[in-house]
């Protein structure tokens, strides 16, 4: 009984897997709103109540690519911040090591197009900055916290709200730049001018 729980669970993954695959493929080639559910389930070798099941549509499933690619680029930002403080930088460097990763990401034509560009379109303006505040939000705030302290000149959560619409613009530039990565390092000097005159 128990090998057979196992090989449910392995299939029901694997098909998740093959779900995620062929969503993340389909929606940074050609959009959320050009994409079937028909065409996702026949590229993933699956049928529609696959979809149903895990994801309960097309919508669901562009959410979990959605998230899957935040939770990657957070992982890879703290991991960047992480290095910084290992060396023992300053936290303003942390922080700029941080947003250089951010940028950085931005710049992967998956995540600019799902995230940045189609994100709001298939999840809708309210939904999408949940989510993405959920996975990057709570990073922004930490570093800020880490700068600036209860001694900010401005209330910390209107300083976040700035400072996070400045880097959703500034990284939506950079990815559209015909030189990114010298836009990169631009945008983050730009943001540690910033960060220098909070405090």
């Amino acid at each position: 009984m128990e090998q057979v729980k196992a090989r449910r669970a392995q299939y029901a993954e694997s098909t998740r897997a093959a779900l995620l695959d062929a969503g993340r493929r389909f929606f940074a080639e050609r959009g959320f709103t050009a994409v079937s559910a028909e065409e996702l389930v026949r590229a993933a070798g699956l049928t529609r109540g696959a979809l149903y099941h895990h994801f309960a549509g097309k919508q669901g499933l562009f959410e979990a690519v959605f998230e899957e690619l935040e939770t990657q680029a957070a992982s890879r930002i703290t991991a960047a911040m992480a290095r910084a403080n290992a060396r023992a930088d300053a936290p303003e460097d942390q922080a700029a090591e941080g947003i250089r990763a951010f940028l950085e990401i931005c710049s992967d034509p998956d995540y600019r197009e799902i995230v940045l560009l189609q994100g709001p379109i298939a999840l809708g303006w309210r939904r999408w900055r949940e989510l993405d505040q959920r996975h990057l939000g709570a990073i922004l705030t930490d570093r800020l916290t880490a700068l600036l302290g209860d001694g900010g000149p401005h209330p910390l959560a209107l300083t976040t709200a700035a400072f996070y619409g400045a880097l959703t613009e500034l990284a939506l530039s950079v990815a559209d730049a015909e030189d990114p990565s010298q836009a990169r390092d631009q945008a983050v000097r730009l943001t540690t001018t910033m960060l220098a005159a909070l405090k």
